[in-house]
């Protein structure tokens, strides 16, 4: 049959219906009016955003969560350069996503032309391609590429220009059929090695990190890890890969480790990295395993060979997704005798007093420690916990015990802003499980605007937001650094728990500890997106030390 003549912009649209896109993030723009239009019409759920930066950070949580390309549409020029913040993410977090940008027509290209912008050139080192439509009949085979990219090997995001006249343009052409991802398995003597190593260890441990993950391989990794009684940890900001109640679980390698951890690694003599690269954080300044041969016999697991020997030479190198890798398991075989049982339960409980909120005091009236427990004791373990950077963080990630996929929205580029968008998309998609952002002071405002957002479409997320006035993860180097030198990091805060109520949300101060569980509880009954605005002392920099102590540690070892 002879395809229908349609716009560019229609074309694009059903494009996106093709490969099952259900849902799209956006702020609206005159550049790309053609394919809103087209958009009227398709069953798509749309989300439109008060900023470009929260939109792509919205489809990069849609991208996390579900495995398939978040979808962001955002206008030319500024409109592209406020998204990039999104797609820097989803580049060092291994997540696809592609971001639709209005463009000049083709015409005025290279006159600098209102919001003209290279995208090519600007995009190209964030993205894993970035691409311009000069066709409207080429929309079929350039969306299909963008999909497979995304989502293929290491998945990261595509940016695709959209010159305005291709939208409007009329072309003929058919369809192009659904992508499917692109499945790399390890092989049976990959496997057999595997099991060989496994056999001949004695202190082994396994470390998950990475995308490509699904509910079904991290139920997979829990019965390998039972059957072997394995050691496990997870990567920074990827805990959600194992259950923190498992008999096998020994904590995360992320800031401020717990040292018994880092150790264990350290004494192992085989170490199974699945999925993860083990960069700057978790590898502790890639100090954790020598580069690049390391001591202990390393197998690496990862869906995109060109990471496999890229800085760790691996004994065993497997180019699978955590997927196929998996469910290869199955057919690996524990020794008779496991000579690191004893290893595996000392680790966990090593994990459980780390993780115990109970015993950690700080300065001042609020104690996040408390807070941490209540939340413990009340909030299921489908809660969904988000957070963008910031010492704050520290709280979610020592003390929340994660249990299930799918409950972690975290970006391990450490970009701040991020707990609040990320909270919209995934309320959004999973309108059933709570969902919770850990914010700081500063890093609520920079995207804090998209309170409007959850409240427009009535997505009840709570933030719990820590105001310490001032950048502390910054200050806290500071100190370290220079001590008692404060330049640029104090910050004026407005009342947020107004600023909640001012956007139609619920907002409530909390000033100390014995307020919060009431105030959480009238939170969570409002049926309204909340902000609990917590007052928290500057010397409560972290869990463990006071910005006193800090300074006072730093100017004794300058004497």
């Amino acid at each position: 049959m002879t395809a229908p003549s349609r716009t560019g912009g229609q074309i694009l649209v059903d494009q996106l219906l093709v490969h099952g896109v259900d849902h799209i993030f956006c702020v609206p723009g005159e550049s790309y009016l053609a394919a809103l239009d087209a958009l009227h019409d398709a069953s798509i759920a749309i989300t439109v955003c008060r900023q470009e930066g929260g939109a792509a950070m919205m489809a990069e949580a849609y991208g996390k969560l579900t495995g398939r390309p978040g979808i962001c549409f955002v206008t030319r020029g500024p409109g592209a350069t406020n998204a990039s913040p999104g797609i820097h993410i989803a580049k060092q977090d291994s997540t696809p996503m592609i971001l639709f940008v209005g463009q000049i027509e083709r015409g005025m290209r290279e006159r600098e032309a209102f919001q003209e912008l290279d995208y090519r050139a600007a995009f190209g080192p964030l993205a894993k391609w970035a691409t311009e439509v000069d066709d409207p009949a080429r929309f079929p085979e350039i969306v299909s590429r963008a999909f497979h990219v995304a989502t293929s090997g290491r998945p990261g995001p595509v940016v695709i220009a959209l010159p305005e006249d291709v939208l409007t343009e009329m072309a003929q052409v058919a369809d192009a059929p659904p992508y499917q991802v692109i499945e790399t398995h390890p092989g049976l003597t990959q496997m057999a090695e595997l099991q060989k190593l496994l056999h001949g260890a004695k202190n082994p441990v396994a470390l998950l990190g990475g995308s490509r993950w699904s509910d079904v391989a991290v139920q997979r990794i829990k019965r390998f890890a039972e059957r072997f009684e394995l050691p496990v940890a997870c990567t920074f900001r990827r805990q959600m890969l194992f259950p923190a109640d498992h008999a096998s679980y020994i904590g995360d390698l992320g800031l401020g480790v717990n040292p018994k951890l880092l150790a264990r690694i350290k004494e192992a003599d085989l170490i199974l990295l699945v999925g993860g690269r083990l960069s700057e954080i978790p590898s502790q300044a890639y100090t954790l395993l020598d580069i690049p041969a390391p001591r202990q016999k390393l197998v690496h697991i990862h869906p995109d060979s060109n990471e496999l020997g890229r800085v760790y030479f691996p004994h065993l190198a497997i180019n699978a997704s955590p997927v196929a890798f998996t469910a290869a398991l199955e057919a690996v075989h524990p020794p008779a005798s496991l000579p690191w049982s004893e290893g595996t339960r000392a680790a966990h409980e090593s994990y459980l007093a780390w993780s115990n909120p109970g015993e950690i005091h700080h300065p001042g009236a609020l104690q996040i420690g408390q807070v941490m427990r209540h939340l413990r004791e009340v909030m299921p373990a489908d809660t969904i916990f988000c957070n963008g950077a910031g010492n704050f963080a520290t709280w979610v990630h020592r003390f929340w015990p994660f249990r299930q996929y799918g409950t972690q929205l975290a970006p391990t580029s450490g970009s701040m802003g991020y707990g609040v968008p990320a909270a919209v998309g995934a309320k959004r998609m999973q309108p059933d499980s709570p969902v919770v952002v850990f914010a700081g002071d500063g890093d609520f405002l920079m995207n804090g605007q998209e309170f409007a957002t959850a409240v427009q479409y009535d997505l009840p997320i709570l933030v719990i937001l820590l105001d310490n006035g001032m950048y502390g993860t910054i200050r806290m180097h500071q100190e370290r650094e220079y001590p008692g030198r404060v330049s640029a990091t104090m910050l004026q805060n407005p009342d947020f728990a107004a600023y909640a109520r001012a956007f139609g949300g619920y907002g409530e101060r909390v000033e100390m500890t014995d307020d919060f569980a009431p105030a959480l509880q009238r939170a969570l009954t409002s049926g309204k997106p909340a902000i609990l605005h917590c007052m928290i002392d500057p010397e409560a920099i972290t869990p463990s030390m006071s910005l006193s102590a800090i300074r006072e540690k730093a100017l004794a070892e300058k004497k």
